[in-house]
């Protein structure tokens, strides 16, 4: 888990005729987004959170479950924003979907199906702003090293990338010519690539 360092600064001191913020609008708002990514109740959140607290971020504090839940009817989001010139992290994976075949209840009833149709969505992500970069719908048997240049194609040419991760299907001398070719970027090893 990623945690950016403005989540663990202290609040700003803002002058307020009520009682002064202890935990900063980043705080709130990272929490209400782990809420809504796992589907967590308040309390559970705020376990999750003391949890994360006492493993491995010290620093970072945590409200109460009240608190989170009278703080989000005010709540200003910031969402992140790709600013132009800036250079990617990219993350690209790969997922299923079951496109057409025989239902599970007919499966389960009568034990008998015909063989299930799939198709893969690869996507690549800027991992900064969270959002999607290229996508890309193949067969079930297409790679993610064989759609990398399709999907890097997609990305307007001379952008800069900084970073490229993978779960490790891309890391071959060939993709990362492709990485180096097809985005415009400066020769290897100035983009990066690594598992993720």
């Amino acid at each position: 888990m990623w945690i950016d360092e403005s989540l663990l600064a202290p609040a700003a001191a803002v002058p307020r005729r009520t009682r002064p913020l202890v935990y900063p609008d980043t705080v709130i708002q990272g929490l209400l987004g782990l809420k809504q990514v796992f589907d967590l109740p308040l309390r559970t959140l705020q376990g999750f959170a003391q949890s994360l607290h006492r493993l491995a971020f010290p620093n970072l504090p945590v409200p109460g479950y009240t608190t989170l839940s009278r703080r989000a009817q005010s709540l200003q989001v910031v969402l992140p924003a790709l600013r132009p010139g800036e250079p990617l992290h990219l993350a690209f994976d790969s997922t299923g979907l079951k496109l057409y075949g025989e239902g599970e209840w007919k499966v389960r009833t009568h034990a008998w199906s015909k063989r299930h149709t799939w198709r893969k969505v690869h996507l690549a992500m800027d991992t900064r702003a969270g959002q999607i970069c290229a996508a890309l719908m193949t067969h079930q048997e297409m790679g993610d090293s064989e759609v990398l240049t399709d999907l890097l194609e997609q990305i307007p040419f001379g952008t800069p990338i900084d970073i490229v991760g993978d779960d490790g299907a891309c890391d071959t001398k060939a993709c990362h010519a492709q990485i180096a070719a097809c985005a415009g970027v400066m020769p290897w090893p100035q983009a990066t690539l690594g598992a993720t």
